[in-house]
């Protein structure tokens, strides 16, 4: 099967075999008056990574692109009316009008204009993020180099506001993470985090006095408890947790949505639940959730109180509710997506109309896996930082282990599709053998085109 392929690969192989700068040069010309892909040409390669003011060393662990660094700064979710904005400025009037101190003021801060670069000790060590995780790794992640990293969550930020003095507080940003490429996923996304503590006489109020409630005791660690927190503490925060993300759902999608909460693991809670809501008759997951590991708490400075964290992802809760079908559609500036949401009020409900579906052109891609070192986000990220958000899907569709070598090769096919006109082999055509030559030099891999 992959033999057939070779010669339906053979012409295009061919025209690959101009130097790589006449092939830029002459790609970086033509398409880009064929087809706007909305990726700034690469830049000249140097020591450094430039990015929001500062400069980052690059090693070993470097590996962030101008795909990736063009969308930085871009804050889709405080762009007025966009869609994760409304999200976003919904969830946030909902805190602000649920949850109040006793002066009136709103119980819960909001910081949603925190720097995406993070160190990886704020994204992982001081989550309690095990350092032989695989979520650290570098085919999961995007680096700036070892010591330096773009967020793969909001969470990188909760030991520093928690440091501050905070006790409550939804933090709200765009993370990053090498990922397949599909219609729900995307190496950009934006999360938002929550994060509310309590201390004795919060959780317990006068009942504490009457009962000698405690948050703490010394006894181990369970399935539905840490090894520091009494059952009656777990139990309150496990209920106020529960409750308040039950209101924000019911308040984002009716009343009559149907919840249901699953087990689960996170690093820094426990214990841990997502969240499921019912819709279109399929269990769909919208958050994950659980009691903050005390041990986190007490390094970031507030041993006397316990609490929970919920991360929540606003392109999933968008697509859900404004029913947007593809996740390249938050990125587009056409203003027949964009004016969909121009409201009067944030509450105001909005369906989204579908732009006109063009139809897509497909190229099979197929190579040699390297005998050690290939990571297949390795492949997707090349793809994106090449084709940018005209690549709709990339999925694995045959793999062949030949019989004597024992060597594997892989064929993709790639659907690229553009979201506002037609487009047409001979658009892609060049984009497509760019994709292939940078297959073979980056990765290494044997071509099968």
């Amino acid at each position: 099967m992959i033999a057939q392929r070779i010669g339906r690969y053979s012409k295009a192989s061919e025209l690959l075999g101009v130097h790589s700068g006449s092939l830029a040069n002459y790609f970086g010309h033509v398409f880009s008056r064929a087809v706007e892909s909305g990726f700034p040409a690469n830049t000249t390669a140097s020591n450094s990574v430039q990015l929001l003011g500062r400069h980052y060393p690059r090693d070993d662990y470097t590996n962030v692109k101008d795909t990736i660094l063009s969308k930085v700064e871009k804050n889709l979710h405080n762009q007025k009316y966009h869609p994760l904005w409304l999200i976003k400025e919904r969830i946030k009037d909902h805190f602000y009008k649920q949850y109040v101190r006793c002066s009136r003021t709103p119980l819960f801060s909001v910081y949603d204009n925190l720097c995406p670069v993070v160190t990886t000790q704020q994204n992982f060590d001081r989550l309690l993020i095990p350092v032989d995780h695989p979520s650290r790794k570098k085919g999961d992640n995007y680096y700036l180099n070892q010591t330096h990293m773009l967020r793969a969550h909001t969470s990188a930020h909760q030991w520093d506001l928690i440091h501050s003095g905070l006790d409550a507080f939804l933090a709200v940003g765009d993370v990053y993470r090498r990922d397949n490429i599909d219609s729900s996923h995307y190496f950009v996304f934006h999360q938002m985090e929550g994060v509310r503590l309590f201390s004795v006489h919060e959780l317990f109020g006068d009942a504490q006095i009457e009962e000698n409630y405690q948050l703490f005791e010394q006894s181990h660690r369970t399935a539905h408890k840490q090894e520091s927190h009494t059952m009656e503490a777990v139990k309150l925060v496990e209920f106020n947790l529960k409750q308040t993300l039950t209101k924000l759902i019911s308040h984002l999608f009716g009343e009559r949505v149907k919840i249901r909460w699953v087990d689960c693991y996170f690093p820094f809670t426990h214990p841990s639940f997502e969240m499921e809501i019912k819709f279109q008759e399929e269990w769909m997951e919208v958050l994950g959730c659980g009691v903050m590991e005390q041990q986190l708490v007490n390094s970031a400075g507030a041993h006397d109180k316990i609490g929970w964290a919920f991360g929540l992802g606003l392109e999933r809760l968008a697509m859900i509710l404004y029913e947007i079908p593809d996740i390249r559609l938050f990125w587009s500036e056409d203003e027949r997506f964009l004016k969909q949401f121009y409201v009067t009020h944030i509450d105001q409900p909005v369906k989204f109309q579908p732009l006109s579906k063009y139809p897509p052109v497909i190229n099979d891609i197929s190579f040699w896996l390297p005998l050690e070192g290939y990571s297949e986000n390795d492949f997707y990220d090349l793809v994106r930082n090449i084709g940018g958000d005209l690549v709709e899907k990339v999925a694995l569709f045959d793999e062949f282990i030949h019989p004597k070598t024992k060597r594997t090769s892989h064929c993709y096919q790639i659907t690229y599709r553009h979201m506002e006109r037609t487009l047409t082999q001979d658009d892609v055509r060049l984009l497509h053998q760019a994709i292939q030559k940078s297959v073979v030099e980056e990765l290494g891999v044997e071509g099968r085109f």
